[in-house]
């Protein structure tokens, strides 16, 4: 398989994420979910993708639709158009799944793949992530990652404008 076929091969309509996940959990895998709108890819984002893969053996991550960016954070964003943020994630090593949604949260994704672990950065407050309670109730564990200081998409943002 090519470098840009695994890369299509990672980025799945919910259906056959869905699938996939089914099978992960078969063999016992344990299954990652995080997202955000990862907009201008930094060094802070690799970090935190590659601690929050550690937490199990499947990492799956929920990409904000450029609407429901827009929605998030106004006009001007995003800078990068969903298909190239989607891209970029599905490129990583590390990443398994790559899905977007339109909605503000992922919390229809979270409620149909059923993650065994649910991580946010470290600016929110676990008993406030979208999706906790859900994944508390099928025993899943819901967790933040620190962030690497100095690193903001929105400060580089402002930096360059």
């Amino acid at each position: 398989m090519t470098e840009t076929e695994l890369v299509a091969d990672k980025q799945l309509p919910l259906a056959e994420l869905s699938r996939r996940r089914c099978g992960w959990r078969n063999y016992s895998h344990k299954t990652v979910f995080t997202n955000g709108v990862f907009d201008l890819i930094h060094p802070g984002h690799l970090t935190y993708l590659a601690e929050a893969a550690a937490l199990g053996e499947r990492l799956i991550v929920g990409v904000n639709s450029d609407e429901s960016v827009k929605r998030l954070k106004g006009d001007s964003r995003p800078i990068m158009p969903l298909a190239a943020r989607m891209q970029l994630l599905a490129g990583l090593f590390y990443v398994d799944g790559v899905i977007a949604f339109d909605e503000d949260t992922p919390i229809e994704l979270i409620k149909a793949l059923k993650p065994d672990v649910l991580v946010k950065g470290g600016d929110y407050n676990v008993d406030d992530i979208v999706g906790a309670a859900e994944v508390r109730s099928w025993g899943g564990e819901v967790t933040t990652l620190p962030f690497v200081e100095g690193q903001s998409s929105t400060k580089i943002i402002d930096m360059i404008g």
